[in-house]
């Protein structure tokens, strides 16, 4: 088994020039995607969450992360927005503590957002509520997040090749490949 950090670094190599952007920021993703995985390994559902502009993003995951011909276990991954059709209405802390009250009582396993968006987006506010959600951020200076460039004329293929990093850890880690800890 080896370390989820040496085994990035090779994953990163193996997909080519191309991705080889990925390497310095390879610290800043170990640790983050680390904890979710942890949390994904132990059962909690993962709700995605994402800006307007990412909304093809958010599909893509939700339509690509659990496709029969991957052969490993299914994940408990689901779009919020698809789940609770409202949430474009939910502004106030009290709507926003009422949304994660029945959260918490949907997934008893326990939860966590991935949010992909930028940062000041209203979604945004949702997902600062927990040190424990995955945060994927545009041009935001949060800690525990990881952070891109939302003028980068390369952002979608970026955002589809740390998407394919991400599934590909899932599977290490769901096979035991990699130490998450």
């Amino acid at each position: 088994m080896q370390q989820l950090l040496e085994w990035t670094l090779e994953a990163i190599r193996k997909e080519g020039s191309d991705f080889s952007w990925m390497e310095e920021f390879r610290f800043d993703w170990v640790p983050l995607i680390g904890n979710a995985l942890r949390k994904v390994v132990a059962g909690q559902t993962v709700l995605i969450l994402n800006d307007t502009r990412r909304n093809w993003f958010g599909r893509y995951i939700v339509s690509h992360i659990n496709r029969p011909e991957l052969n490993r276990p299914f994940v408990p991954f689901y779009p919020l927005q698809g789940n609770f059709p409202n949430l474009a209405e939910i502004e106030t802390t009290q709507q926003m503590r009422s949304l994660e009250d029945v959260l918490d009582i949907s997934y008893p396993g326990g939860w966590f957002l991935w949010y992909i968006g930028e940062g000041g987006d209203r979604y945004a506010k949702l997902a600062y509520r927990n040190d424990e959600n995955l945060l994927w951020l545009f041009d935001g200076q949060v800690p525990n997040s990881f952070n891109l460039r939302k003028h980068d004329p390369l952002l979608d293929i970026k955002l589809l090749q740390l998407y394919r990093l991400f599934d590909r850890t899932l599977e290490a880690a769901l096979f035991n490949e990699v130490e998450l800890d």
